[in-house]
């Protein structure tokens, strides 16, 4: 039998209405009528429609009957097992103080009414990390930590050596990123941002043949907002605000993949600090439209604590010269707008916001690589820009599943013949003089190049019901980058695909990753050739709050 609401309320009334030739006092007034006769209700998963009656794609809401108008003192749960369903607060709060009230289920079995599984959490606040300056919330100071750990197979590249011997695969545990945050929004007006951390710590890491030192703040900047709404907000300090890309502003914690397009961070370590300059800038949402401008002032190649690249007559390198860089970051939000919060951009919101973006950046920074002699250099400026299409929405609100997509092309100019290999964590410590690769050591690749670059990635978060109750959920992704690099002969293609468990959504999820990357070598006519490829498997626990 189908029932609209009015319907299912006439019912209630007719049934849960105290009858005189009928009644069933409670011999205890003040536990009010808590016996009597009760109703099931059933939720049509596809049509929202509620039935009285079981069926196909229906799901049981409850046992729900009339409860007494004054507060439950020290009521024992219903000898039935059925639990009523009020707005009363005090039967909630009874509920929630003694923690022993059961539900009746199917097989009319009772079971424990607190919530089991991987994901539960008995927070006595919905944010214990959060400390509010206000009542309404809206100025606080919050404290956060990420934490992510590898334990890691890699192939390694041809002539990789490991404390001096040759080592061609590795097996080690790391940790990718570790940071604490503190932030807070003192007043309406004024934000401030603080990381602190290390990165890629593992059995080789060490500065100065020190492996104590390694943490170091990667963010400190303050935000002052020049309006009343976020169409304007002036900030400096240490910060990864950046132009580009919303990969070159990532919040590593929410990234569907399981490491960034680190490419797209296309200054890191080199004139950075881990993608973050000293920078002043200016940014806000203005109706659909997000933007950032920023002015930065990179820091020299000559601190980067390694030896700088050897001086080329035709392929340029990074020059040790201080001149400004200036930046950009555009979007056009076709749905909804994204959080203002600070300059990090989320890589995937879990089906909780539809996103539909346009995007477009840029960087420039003039006499930033040079080629020839010391006695006669040429400078080159460095010119990148980036379109992009973004995508992260819900599919089914019901099984909360969702669609996360971007595809962005890069156009990268760093100069004449500009390649640095790069590789996350590298498990190698050198190469052997003879019988090695373009690549160099580990898990290094040809990651950053003048030339253009094609990137995507998509996923899909599957139903919350799929591995049972409280127990999160799986999103399998694949992503790709295709780049055409001016010194390589051959295109350069690095493909991911891995699978994300999303226990307590971002804050604890478990991901396993396989990256196929391909190995060049040099021939004798001076050619970079694509020769064999190399295969890496990660498996990642990631805690972020």
């Amino acid at each position: 039998m189908k029932l609209n609401l009015p319907l299912v309320s006439f019912l209630l009334f007719i049934i849960l209405s105290p009858h005189p030739a009928h009644s069933r006092e409670p011999a205890n007034p003040a536990v009010g009528s808590l016996q009597e006769a009760a109703i099931d209700l059933y939720v049509d998963t596809q049509t929202k429609q509620i039935y009285s009656e079981p069926g196909t794609g229906r799901v049981r809401m409850g046992s729900f009957q009339k409860i007494a108008d004054v507060p439950v003192q020290q009521a024992p749960p219903a000898a039935s097992g059925v639990t009523s369903a009020t707005d009363s607060g005090a039967a909630l709060k009874q509920s929630r103080e003694s923690k022993q009230t059961t539900v009746s289920t199917p097989g009319n079995q009772k079971t424990d009414e607190s919530p089991k599984g991987f994901a539960y959490a008995n927070w006595k606040e919905r944010d214990p990390f959060k400390f509010n300056l206000n009542e309404d919330g809206s100025q606080y100071i919050k404290f956060g930590l990420l934490n992510q750990t590898w334990l890691r197979y890699e192939q390694n590249n041809p002539g990789s050596l490991v404390l001096d011997k040759p080592v061609d695969d590795t097996t080690d545990i790391g940790l990718r990123r570790t940071r604490f945050v503190l932030q807070g929004q003192l007043t309406d007006r004024v934000y401030f941002y603080t990381q602190y951390g290390m990165n890629n710590f593992n059995f080789l890491s060490q500065m100065n043949g020190n492996r104590h030192i390694s943490a170091y703040f990667h963010d400190a900047f303050g935000e002052l907002r020049l309006t009343e709404g976020h169409q304007a907000i002036l900030g400096g300090g240490l910060t990864i605000a950046n132009g580009l890309s919303r990969f070159s502003n990532p919040s590593a914690a929410t990234s569907m993949t399981m490491d960034l397009p680190i490419f797209a961070q296309a200054t890191v370590d080199q004139t950075d600090l881990f993608s973050r300059k000293l920078s002043l800038y200016l940014r806000g949402q203005v109706g659909k439209l997000n933007y950032r401008v920023i002015a930065s002032d990179p820091f020299s190649i000559s601190t980067t604590g390694q030896p700088p690249a050897p001086l080329s007559p035709d392929n340029a390198t990074f020059a040790n010269n201080n001149t400004k860089q200036y930046q950009g970051f555009f979007v056009w939000n076709f749905w909804d707008t994204e959080p203002m919060t600070n300059t990090f951009m989320q890589g995937t919101y879990l089906g909780k916001k539809s996103v539909l973006n346009l995007e477009a950046g840029f960087i420039t920074q003039k006499n930033a690589t040079s080629t020839g002699t010391p006695d006669n250099l040429r400078f080159h400026d460095i010119n990148f820009w980036s379109v992009a299409a973004y995508l992260d929405a819900p599919v089914d609100r019901i099984k909360e599943t969702a669609i996360s997509a971007y595809l962005g092309y890069f156009n990268l100019d760093y100069g004449p013949g500009y390649i640095r290999n790069n590789g996350a964590m590298n498990p190698a410590s050198g190469t052997s003089p003879t019988g090695g690769s373009f690549n160099g050591p580990g898990n290094a690749f040809p990651m950053f190049g003048t030339g253009d670059v094609w990137y995507g990635q998509i996923g899909y978060l599957m139903d919350k019901d799929l591995l049972g109750s409280n127990n999160g959920q799986l999103m399998p992704y694949v992503s790709l980058m295709s780049a055409n690099y001016e010194r390589l002969d051959n295109q350069m293609n690095v493909f991911n695909v891995g699978i994300n468990w999303l226990i307590k959504g971002h804050n604890s999820k478990i991901t396993f990753d396989y990256q196929n990357r391909p190995v060049f070598n040099t021939t004798s006519s001076g050619e970079i050739l694509r020769t064999s490829s190399k295969g890496q498997f990660v498996l990642q626990y990631q805690i972020a709050f």
